[in-house]
Order: C-alpha cells, then structure tokens, then sequence
C-alpha cells in the first residue's frame, strides 16, 4: 500500500512562496512584453510608409524631370485650356456623352 507523506507547515509555505515568486515575475514581463511587441508593430509600420515615401520620392523625381521639357509645358498649357497664338479655341459640349454612346 501507497502511503502518503504529509509535508511539514513549513516546506508547504516555502512551495507556495515559490508560486507566488514565479507568478510575480511572469506578471512583472507582461508589461515590458506587450510594450516590445507593440514597438515593434511600430517598426514595421515605419518600415512599410518609409517605402512608399521612397516609391513617391521616384515619382516626384520623374515628374520634375518632365516638368522643365517643353512638351510637358505645352501639354499642360492645353488641359488648363490655353492656346496658342493664332489658334482659335473651340469647347465641345457633351463629347464625354457622345463617345459612350459610340462606344461598342
């Protein structure tokens, strides 16, 4: 027969005090823990909108390079509805109705 040895008031205390020394500690990491992940979710946003700002720092690039080239001038100047001189300007109305009504 299995006879079960009943421990002394002090190892019991001792065990609970080691419990309660561990759970201290796995409650004091939470925090630190939950402010390390956060950071970095932090990081990765920063990593992801710093990539797109480089994406639109090649797009504002290319467009400034356009931008002093006389084609691009003279493209701009007709979509803002400036002519040339000599040149008569003529507005179509309802052409956008039109070519849907045209289109198969």
């Amino acid at each position: 027969m299995l006879r079960l040895r009943r421990l002394s008031r002090p190892a019991v205390l001792l065990r609970w005090l080691a419990v309660a020394v561990v759970c201290a500690i796995a409650v004091a990491y939470v925090q630190p823990l939950r402010a390390y992940l956060d950071a970095r979710e932090d990081v990765d946003a920063r990593r992801v909108e710093r990539r797109e700002l480089l994406e639109q720092r090649e797009l504002l690039r290319r467009k400034l390079a356009q931008a002093g080239t006389d084609e691009f001038v003279a493209r701009e100047a007709r979509l803002l509805g400036l002519v040339r001189p000599g040149e008569r300007l003529v507005v179509v109305k309802g052409a956008a109705h039109w070519q849907r009504s045209q289109a198969p």
